[in-house]
């Protein structure tokens, strides 16, 4: 009598055991894909979703409204006459005109231009100053370490829109002369210096769990410099948060910037800006309210889609959540 827990390891003489897994890849090409890495996973799983691409082309049309604003308004933006003061939305003016009879439509899109270049420039100046701290802080450890986040905590422990109305009111008080330039210097400026912490302690957290990797202590192992670990290792491997991160800070510096030009501290005429119209609109409201819907309107959707993008970035590059 036989065991059958041996009958089934017997094979007959000439038999392969390969063949019988044979036939059930004949005919079948083979799989010609290849690992795409996390960026192409991320671009697989975002071509997917249709609140990317809605919100992408809200921000394209954005960018092009704040790049190229006389192409979807050839009004003048700045000027009006005031036989046309508050007169309603007609064929000649869509949203209707101000209280100066300047054009709200040309503003609208005019407007996009310094609440965009401002939210842009702020996101950049804050992921150089943070993502360098950040690297330095969680790379070299120690007493820098500790150095660093003492700073960071003293500027975290500052009110944001409270420190930046004191830093706008210090340097860019009634009477300070600024050119449209400087107003939008200051204004970056106080966003920058008010938001870099956030960013620093992301990056640090990212290199701290990412500097003790199998890769990095080979490279360093093989000699590889501070500077060259960083360049071609660390960095490359800690910017999708940032990514992810500046993406939603742009829609948070748009809106801080229109509050800070409402409460009057942020930019000022000549320059259009969204907060601005708000701000000269509410007086106006129950007349005309379209001085304040159609800014606040624009104002909301570039938020929403700079959030809602980064939302859909950070679901695509985070393992967790496909």
């Amino acid at each position: 009598m036989s065991d059958p827990s041996t009958a089934s390891i017997v094979s007959t003489p000439g038999a392969n055991p390969t063949d019988s897994a044979a036939p059930a890849t004949a005919g079948q090409p083979q799989s010609n894909d290849k690992p795409r890495g996390l960026l192409g996973d991320a671009w697989r799983d975002l071509r997917r979703k249709p609140l990317f691409w809605l919100s992408a082309t809200l921000i394209v049309i954005f960018l092009l409204m704040a790049a190229f604003p006389a192409l979807f308004a050839p009004g003048d933006a700045v000027n009006g006459s005031l036989s046309r003061s508050l007169d309603k939305p007609s064929a000649n003016g869509w949203f209707g005109y101000d209280v100066q009879g300047r054009d709200v439509y040309a503003r609208v899109i005019y407007g996009a231009r310094a609440s965009i270049v401002v939210a842009v420039l702020s996101v950049m100046g804050t992921l150089l100053i943070g993502g360098t701290m950040g690297i330095i802080s969680g790379y070299r450890g120690g007493w820098v370490d500790a150095l660093l986040s003492r700073i960071a905590d003293v500027f975290f422990g500052l009110p944001f829109v409270l420190g930046a109305i004191v830093i706008l009111t210090t340097f860019n008080g009634s009477g300070s002369g600024n050119s449209k330039a400087q107003i939008m210097g200051l204004v970056i400026a106080s966003l920058i210096v008010l938001s870099w912490p956030v960013v620093m302690r992301l990056m640090r957290s990212s290199v701290l769990a990412t500097k003790e990797a199998d890769y990095i202590v080979a490279a360093r192992a093989l000699g590889a410099g501070t500077g060259r670990i960083i360049l071609k290792h660390l960095l490359p491997n800690c910017l999708a948060p940032l990514l992810v991160y500046g993406t939603i800070m742009v829609g948070s510096f748009i809106g801080a910037e229109a509050t800070l030009s409402f409460l009057g501290v942020g930019l000022k005429s000549p320059v259009v800006s969204w907060g601005i119209m708000i701000s000269d609109g509410q007086q106006f409201v129950r007349v005309a309210p379209g001085l304040v819907f159609f800014p606040a309107a624009f104002l909301v959707t570039a938020v929403l889609s700079f959030v809602m993008l980064g939302e859909s970035v950070r679901e695509a590059l985070d393992p967790k959540l496909r």
